[in-house]
C-alpha cells in the first residue's frame, strides 16, 4: 500500500487529496496544527470513519513553523509521496502578515525538502503554486515559460517555494513537482475568499438573513476551477516518469460581477438590487488578467478541465443553500 501525507490536510485543498487518495487505495496521514477554534471540519467525516480512521487515514500533530515535528512526521510515516497544501494562502492577509507569510508559505518548503534529502530522497514532493506569481505581466494567456512579477507577499513567498523546489530537483535529483494552479474555489473555501463570500452571502439573502452583499473590485477578471478536480492533476503530476511544472487553468476569465450576477441567477435574483462596491476592500496592487495555457499539461497526461465557471458556481450556491435551509 502506498503512503502520502499530506500538509494542510484539514484545508479546502488538502482534504479533497485526502479523500481522491484514499479512493485509490493509499494510506494517507496528514499534519494538523494546533488552532484555537479547532480546524478538522472538512475531514470530520473521515475522522469520524471507524473504518478509514487510524487504519487507513492518520492524523499527526505539527506546525511548519517547526521543523523538529515536520522531521519526526516524516521520519515516522516514510511516505512515498508528500503533497505540501499548507500555506498562509490569502493574498490580502499575506500585506498584513509580511513575516509569516514568507516564511510558512516560502521558507518552510526548503524545511521539508532538506528533511527528504536527509531521510529519504526517493520521497516524490508535490507543490503547489499560484498564478499569481505571474503579477503584471503583458503576456496573455500564460505558459510555464513566462517570467514571475509577483504583486503581493503571499505571491512573491511562493516564487521563492517554486524556485526550491525547482532546486532540489535539479541539484539533488528529488522528485519535485509543482502545479502552478490559477484560482481553484469549492463549497469548502473559506467566506474571506470572495467567490464563497458571494455564494454563502445569496443563499443568506435567498433565506431572508441578510440584505446587502458587498463587495471590492467588480471587475477584477479572474480564471476560476474546481479545487477537487485540480487535487486530482496534483496526483497525476507525481505519478508522471519525470518531473516537472504545469499550468494548471480552464483557459477562461470571469469578472467578479460574472460571479455575482451568475450566484443571483441561480436563485431568480437581480443581483443589482443587493449589490455594494466598497473602495475600501480593493487591494493595494492589482495583477494582470491571469489566464492559464494547460498545453503542457494536456500533452503530459491528458488534462482537461470538466467542470467550468458556470457548473462550478452552481456547485457552490446548491452547497450554500442547502447549508443555510439547514442552518448549518
Amino acid at each position: 500500500m502506498r503512503k502520502a501525507l499530506i500538509f494542510g490536510v484539514t484545508g479546502q485543498d488538502g482534504s479533497y487529496l485526502a479523500e481522491i487518495l484514499l479512493e485509490k487505495g493509499y494510506e494517507v496521514h496528514g499534519m494538523v496544527r494546533r488552532s484555537a477554534t479547532g480546524n478538522t471540519r472538512n475531514i470530520d467525516h473521515l475522522i469520524n470513519d471507524p473504518e478509514l480512521f487510524d487504519h487507513r487515514f492518520f492524523l499527526h500533530r505539527g506546525d511548519l513553523a517547526d521543523p523538529t515535528s515536520l522531521y519526526r512526521i516524516i521520519n515516522t510515516v516514510r511516505p512515498h509521496e508528500i503533497y505540501n497544501e499548507a500555506d498562509q494562502d490569502h493574498v490580502s492577509w499575506s500585506f498584513d502578515m509580511v513575516g509569516y507569510s514568507v516564511d510558512i508559505t516560502g521558507a518552510a518548503v526548503g524545511r521539508i525538502l532538506e528533511i527528504i534529502k536527509q531521510i529519504d530522497p526517493s520521497i516524490r514532493f508535490f507543490q503547489p503554486c499560484t498564478s499569481n506569481m505571474f503579477g503584471k505581466t503583458d503576456i496573455i494567456p500564460q505558459t510555464e515559460s513566462v517570467s514571475f512579477n509577483p504583486q503581493s507577499p503571499y505571491a512573491c513567498a511562493k516564487v521563492f517555494a517554486y524556485y526550491l523546489t525547482r532546486y532540489y530537483r535539479e541539484a539533488f535529483g528529488i522528485f519535485t513537482s509543482t502545479g502552478i494552479f490559477y484560482n481553484h474555489e469549492s463549497p469548502r473555501r473559506t467566506e474571506e475568499y470572495v467567490t464563497r463570500k458571494i455564494t454563502k452571502s445569496v443563499a443568506r439573502i435567498t433565506c431572508g438573513k441578510q440584505d446587502k452583499l458587498i463587495l471590492g473590485d467588480l471587475s477584477a477578471r479572474i480564471d476560476w476551477g474546481y479545487s477537487k478536480e485540480y487535487m486530482e492533476t496534483a496526483w497525476e503530476i507525481l505519478q508522471l516518469d519525470n518531473p516537472d511544472d504545469f499550468i494548471i487553468a480552464t483557459g477562461e476569465a470571469h469578472s467578479v460581477k460574472e460571479f455575482v450576477d451568475e450566484a443571483f441567477a441561480v436563485v431568480n435574483l437581480r443581483s443589482e438590487d443587493y449589490v455594494v462596491s466598497d473602495q475600501s476592500l480593493f487591494r493595494p496592487t492589482q495583477t494582470s488578467i491571469l489566464i492559464g495555457d494547460t498545453t503542457k499539461a494536456r500533452k503530459a497526461f491528458g488534462f482537461e478541465p470538466k467542470v467550468r465557471f458556470k457548473k462550478l458556481v452552481k456547485i457552490m450556491m446548491e452547497a450554500d443553500l442547502e447549508a443555510e435551509r439547514k442552518g448549518i
